[in-house]
């Protein structure tokens, strides 16, 4: 058998490693769904937050490998993208539950729709980093515009109040419900039901308010996505520890949901740091060339980007614990 092909070079790595990332993601979603959730259950914050702990602790032991492997600053700026990416997703949390509530979705089937939402996502994602390193890669100068892309938004989330998006007018809710046959309850864990035509009383196909959930959340991965995309490429151009600390922060975040949708207001005070780790992010492209440096040491980086995000998680759990006490 002819292996010269698994030593190819894609993207700068060789074809084996990202043919073993995608069977050891695959492995991953079959046992998570083939075994912890077989049957469909409501998922409490314990639970959660174990299966939390398990994604966590297999995203650090792949960062582990990318450092022995390929070298403690891959394994660095690896860590700074998942962490980054990780806290991040609390937005998208938010988004999440809040497209949960307005279409009403059962809590036993709200990780089906999480659990479709994270296919997509890697398939999506995959587009978005392909497309990206592959400009970045012709033209250099991009990194430039990601880097004044993430000053200015950094600098509208801590300047600016943020309103909260009016699901029942999202253009698309309106486009779905216009031009597709649209049921008004929901229908177990099915996207799509055949039902009775109202005019000619024939079996069409309608789809359902869970298949609406799951395209809107999708469509909400795109946009975070645009910021989160341009972060990673900031602190590192290479596709593959883009795409796989990108990858394992989103994995989690499904297991991750439900306990943070049941304490999302305990974090409502880490926007700030969160705006501040884009803004040190962005800068620090800058100031590498400004500095004369190749690139802006990874250590330093992972460093003060954990120090920002450790600072802000703590300060608002201690300022919503006041809070919670004075009422």
């Amino acid at each position: 058998m002819d292996t010269t092909f698994f030593f190819v070079d894609w993207l700068g790595k060789p074809v084996w490693m990202w043919l073993s990332f995608f069977g050891l993601v695959l492995a991953i979603l079959s046992f998570d769904l083939g075994i912890l959730h077989k049957e469909n259950k409501e998922i409490n914050v314990v639970d959660s937050l174990k299966l939390s702990a398990l994604y966590i602790s297999l995203g650090l032991a792949f960062g582990g490998w990318v450092w022995w492997y390929i070298g403690p600053d891959a394994g660095m700026a690896y860590v700074t993208g998942f962490v980054v990416e990780k806290t991040l997703a609390l937005d998208n949390v938010f988004v999440i539950a809040l497209i949960f509530s307005f279409f009403a979705v059962p809590r036993l089937y709200q990780h089906r729709v999480l659990f479709w939402g994270i296919l997509g996502v890697i398939v999506l994602r995959a587009i978005m980093i392909g497309v990206g390193a592959t400009l970045v890669a012709e033209f250099s100068w991009l990194l430039y515009i990601f880097a004044a892309f993430l000053i200015l938004t950094g600098l509208k989330m801590l300047f600016m109040k943020e309103a909260e998006p009016d699901i029942a007018n999202n253009p698309l809710v309106r486009f779905m419900r216009r031009r597709f046959n649209v049921t008004e309850n929901h229908h177990g864990e099915h996207f799509f039901v055949k039902q009775a035509d109202p005019k000619t009383g024939k079996l069409i196909w309608f789809i359902t308010p869970l298949f609406m959930a799951l395209v809107l959340i999708e469509v909400a991965d795109v946009i975070f996505a645009v910021d989160s995309v341009p972060a990673i490429f900031a602190i590192t151009t290479d596709p593959f520890l883009v795409y796989t600390s990108n990858i394992f922060a989103i994995l989690g975040l499904r297991a991750l949901y439900f306990a943070l949708a049941a304490m999302i207001h305990r974090f409502r005070y880490l926007k700030p740091a969160l705006a501040l780790v884009l803004i040190f992010i962005g800068s620090k492209v800058f100031a590498a060339d400004m500095l004369g440096l190749e690139k802006f040491p990874a250590a330093l980086s992972l460093g003060v980007t954990f120090a920002i995000i450790a600072s802000g998680v703590v300060w608002s759990i201690i300022k919503t614990r006041n809070d919670e006490m004075e009422a």
